[in-house]
């Protein structure tokens, strides 16, 4: 039973306590652990709000120095007519689109250019002088049109920048053909077009989910995986874009199996 708090002189002049100020000064005690937690949070929201600030400042300094992305269908169109490639006149097959996103950027349709962990592995490879990975088809095009194809930690940050601006200035539909018209596909071919009728003798409206799959995976290494030069490569390519269609509940296992027994209806190179 707790007794009330009180407090007072006793008898012989001295200060009596009840039981329950016992009981306050053990509270009161066992509180005071609290105080340095409260102090550790304070000093984390302070650390957390200077590197959102630097961050901020960053990305401003970093919008101003790198180039506008305005001009990045005529650079598609000059890399096209430096390759005599032709440009993309119709809807790529969907299967194409599929199988692309599935294997490369799975979040295209919901990011603003750059993924956050995308942009936090960037930044960080820029400090640590290491290559991040997980660039998306915004990234990938902002280093192929504007920073020559180099991969390095400070070219990773310069895409996230120059990806965020592609994002904003561009539709995702423009985007994609831009990425699908200035690809490298092996083989000697340029551009989306080219590599269908090259590879397949179809346009890229007519591609299979065989065909499509094939193509999808050339994008990580053309000349690895030419289908023409390295079919077995090719083929172990392949059932990893599968995978990713299975685990993005595109396609089912049982229709990836299928897909992956199919011809690629090859024409000779």
């Amino acid at each position: 039973m707790v007794v009330p708090f009180r407090s007072g002189r006793g008898r012989n002049g001295t200060e009596t306590w009840s039981v329950a100020a016992g009981t306050l000064e053990r509270e009161r005690a066992a509180a005071e652990p609290g105080r340095p937690r409260r102090s550790w949070a304070r000093r984390l929201a302070k650390a957390v709000l200077a590197l959102l600030l630097t961050a901020a400042v960053g990305l401003g300094v970093a919008w101003q120095l790198t180039p506008s992305v305005d001009d990045a269908e005529g650079r598609v169109a000059a890399y096209l007519a430096a390759n005599g490639a032709p440009a993309l006149q119709v809807e790529p097959a969907p299967e194409l689109v599929q199988a692309l996103l599935a294997t490369e950027d799975s979040g295209f349709h919901s990011h603003l250019g750059v993924s956050p962990t995308g942009a936090v592995r960037a930044f960080r490879g820029l400090l640590t002088g290491t290559d991040q990975g997980g660039s998306t088809l915004d990234q990938q095009l902002a280093k192929n049109l504007y920073l020559d194809g180099e991969n390095g930690p400070v070219q990773k940050a310069q895409a996230v920048v120059l990806a965020v601006k592609l994002d904003a200035a561009h539709s995702k539909a423009d985007i994609l053909r831009m990425y699908l018209d200035n690809g490298w596909y092996g083989h000697g071919f340029a551009g989306l077009t080219a590599a269908t009728e090259g590879y397949f003798g179809v346009q890229p409206d007519e591609l299979t989910w065989a065909q499509a799959t094939v193509l999808a995976g050339l994008f990580q290494a053309p000349s690895a995986y030419d289908p023409l030069v390295h079919p077995d490569r090719a083929a172990r390519r392949q059932a990893h874009v599968l995978d990713r269609l299975v685990d993005e509940d595109v396609l089912t296992r049982a229709e990836a199996d299928a897909v992956a027994a199919e011809d690629w209806g090859l024409v000779a190179g």
